[in-house]
């Protein structure tokens, strides 16, 4: 991006200071400040910022919110410091603002990038309205680990699906234009690597190949750049030995120079700092020095920059052109979206006093939490329920809990809107008093009398709703598992209950996939209701009665057993896979076969959906050209429901090992019950590609299985050829 010469000019005059504070992000204790997200650091008091902001020292804010303190912020940078350069005001904004979404994770079953798309932008209204410019959001984490806590922030476990909610939720935060009062900038995380750290445990060493550093983790970056975002952030990881936040070949190299980024990156929280306890650096100015030249613009917190750039560059070890490229890169992102000439848009009292939240959002809150439902198991049609006429115990630690309703990563949430599960079936049934509400444990611990309260409502019922699973702390930033269970006290429970006969429907609250076990694993029906935010019980009403039909798929692999991490649906075949006609020496665990328990894409209907055979346009497809490959479905049962139908290639022979299944697009059809369509996709050369062996990306000549099923592991291959140039 290329500045104006008034931008150019106003460089000219700044102080090597006044540019360092351009560098510089801080927490926004000017107005009332989130919650305590991160560890303490550099604080700073509200007279402190103060009087930095009109010294022309600070170039953005952080999690601080309300439009009349930001107003006055903005009015000391604009109209006290020497040269008025507006401030950038940001927050972790990462599914929903004052409406809570989805986790993204939970968003991502959808399968719908559309939905994605729009609940982005609503938070980017509320969050405008509430006197911010900037996310840092969304994050783009492939993660195949799900001992990982931060699983629940990203889209799951597949590059294509991530690639495409990357881009939808860019384009929603930021709208179709950059200067008006809504437009969001989104800043897409965590660049790069981050979700396969080692053992699934945060902050970790990540050892990884450039093959799959290129084809799985880098791509949603791609297509979130493609998308318009103008600022990344680094992660907090090494690569191989690098630390993210101070990788040369990644922020200059690949992400300037191949990428032609133009944009700034942003370190995150104390990031750079953070490079002496990696030991990478000997102390917080080489730190400083190897941050900034990486291609870190922007240092979040740490105060390094401010404490050490100006020495760097009057010591000749950080030259003053690299100096004023990084103030460019971030003018320009102010320049974008409109500060120099609109300091004040998206600060405006009167717009945060008018937002109405519930009557902006409530029915896309609804909406969003219906579609990213999935039901994994529903024997003998067990669901839908009545609402009338059946006796229902809804039991466990989330039935009335509203602590755990918004998931992870949400500063902002209004808890008023909430609707907690009790509520929301309380006001679905026809008959209320249908309803017994028990706890029947804690989350963590056991409840004095707490089982037996729980067994006689089983009883007593037709049918139990099962309300278990994590709380919401156990997902999220440095909230890493080893056994990824349901809380012993909890599982206590579900044995319990189900040792009456009464059928069982779990209803799981999760930020991650989990291991099943037991009476969990076996119950009659299993819902994945992750974290669903602001319309938690009303969706989940809505499914468990039939008034939506589940359409959610699994965006991630559910394991048979947590000893399974990594376990992902994408993985290389070996020299000895586990097939029926192999005996004894073949890759499985001695335990258990080596498959999830519910695989990638999988996720039921209250309607049934049959699949036609694959066709072929030819059994060749051209260097250059297209292949068509359609097959039709039919819904065979009596309800109108929603299929996610999913093409999936197999490269048979490559110069390097490829993954068993790769997924290469996926529609969502809806049909009427008996109504049949037929679903077509298109292959061409580019979506075959890989990172060859010599280094290249491209693909190969050779044989390819095709499918088009419900889920990774259904449905029967056909095979084409791509024919060489």
């Amino acid at each position: 991006m290329r500045l104006d010469d008034r931008l150019e000019a106003l460089l000219a005059r700044m102080t090597v200071e006044e540019k360092v504070g351009q560098l510089g992000i801080f927490a926004d204790m000017l107005r009332p400040f989130a919650a305590d997200v991160n560890p303490e650091m550099n604080e700073l008091n509200a007279g402190e910022l103060r009087e930095r902001i009109r010294a022309g020292h600070v170039g953005a804010v952080f999690n601080g919110v309300g439009a009349a303190q930001g107003r006055e912020a903005q009015r000391i940078a604009v109209e006290e410091s020497r040269l008025g350069i507006p401030l950038l005001m940001g927050a972790d904004v990462i599914h929903g603002m004052r409406t809570v979404f989805p986790i993204p994770l939970g968003e991502a079953a959808s399968f719908e990038p559309e939905l994605a798309r729009r609940t982005a932008r609503a938070a980017a209204i509320e969050a405008t309205a509430c006197g911010l410019h900037w996310t840092f959001a969304p994050t783009l984490d492939i993660a195949r680990d799900q001992r990982w806590g931060r699983v629940a922030e990203a889209a799951g476990e597949d590059v294509v699906l991530a690639n495409a909610f990357a881009a939808a939720r860019v384009r929603g935060f930021q709208g179709d234009d950059l200067t008006a009062d809504d437009a969001l900038l989104a800043s897409p995380k965590h660049f790069v690597g981050y979700g396969a750290v080692m053992g699934g445990l945060d902050y970790n060493s990540v050892e990884i190949s450039e093959g799959t550093l290129r084809d799985v983790h880098l791509p949603p970056f791609k297509a979130a750049i493609d998308a318009g975002a103008l600022t990344v952030m680094s992660a907090f990881n090494d690569i191989n030995g690098v630390p993210a936040s101070a990788h040369d070949g990644l922020l200059t190299d690949l992400l300037r120079g191949e990428w032609t980024f133009g944009g700034f990156v942003v370190s995150d929280y104390t990031a750079d700092f953070e490079l002496v306890a990696h030991g990478f650096a000997a102390d917080d100015r080489e730190a400083t020095k190897l941050a900034f030249t990486a291609g870190v613009d922007m240092s979040m917190q740490s105060g390094l920059y401010a404490a050490h750039l100006p020495d760097l560059v009057a010591s000749g070890e950080v030259s003053m052109a690299t100096l004023d490229e990084g103030v460019r890169r971030v003018f320009a992102v102010k320049q974008a979206i409109g500060l120099f000439d609109n300091p004040y848009r998206s600060l405006d009292p009167e717009a945060e006093a008018a937002l109405d939240p519930q009557a902006l959002h409530g029915a896309l809150a609804r909406e969003a939490a219906q579609r990213s439902i999935v039901l994994l198991k529903n024997d003998g049609d067990l669901l839908p329920l009545k609402k009338a006429g059946q006796k229902i115990a809804l039991i466990g630690p989330y039935a009335r809990d509203r602590d755990n309703i918004e998931g992870c990563w949400t500063l902002f949430g209004d808890k008023r809107l909430h609707v907690n599960l009790e509520d929301g079936l309380r006001a679905a049934l026809d008959d209320g008093d249908a309803l017994t509400v028990v706890d029947g444990s804690g989350m963590e611990d056991a409840l004095d009398g707490g089982l037996d309260a729980a067994v006689a409502a089983a009883r007593d019922a037709d049918v139990v709703l099962l309300a278990i699973g994590e709380p919401q702390n156990y997902s999220g930033e440095a909230q890493s598992r080893t056994q990824i269970v349901i809380p012993p006290a909890q599982q206590a429970l579900a044995e319990a209950v189900a040792a009456t006969g009464t059928p069982v429907v779990v209803l799981l609250r999760h930020g991650r996939a989990l291991a099943l076990h037991g009476a969990v694993r076996d119950a009659q029906a299993i819902l994945a209701t992750w974290f669903l935010g602001t319309a938690t019980g009303p969706a989940i009403a809505d499914v468990l009665f039939g008034d939506y039909n589940p359409s959610a798929r699994l965006p991630v692999s559910f394991p048979r057993d947590s000893g399974q991490q990594p376990l992902y649906y994408n993985r290389q075949r070996t020299g000895r896979p586990e097939l029926p006609e192999m005996s004894e020496f073949k890759s499985r665990w001695r335990e258990m076969p080596h498959s999830p328990l519910y695989p990638f894409g999988h996720g039921l209907s209250y309607t049934r959906f049959e699949y036609g055979p694959v066709q072929l346009s030819a059994d060749t497809l051209d260097w250059d050209g297209t292949l068509t490959v359609s097959a039709t479905l039919r819904n065979t049962g009596d309800r109108a429901g929603e299929e996610v139908v999913q093409l999936y290639i197999h490269d048979r022979v490559a110069s390097r090992v490829r993954p068993i299944r790769e997924l290469k697009a996926f529609r969502k059809v809806a049909l009427a019950p008996g109504e049949e369509t037929t679903v077509t996709f298109e292959l061409q050369r580019d979506q075959l590609a890989f990172t060859t062996r010599s280094g290249a990306f491209a693909a190969e000549p050779g044989l390819f299985d095709v499918w088009i099923a419900p889920n990774c592991e259904a449905g029967e291959a056909v095979q084409f050829s791509l024919r060489g140039a």
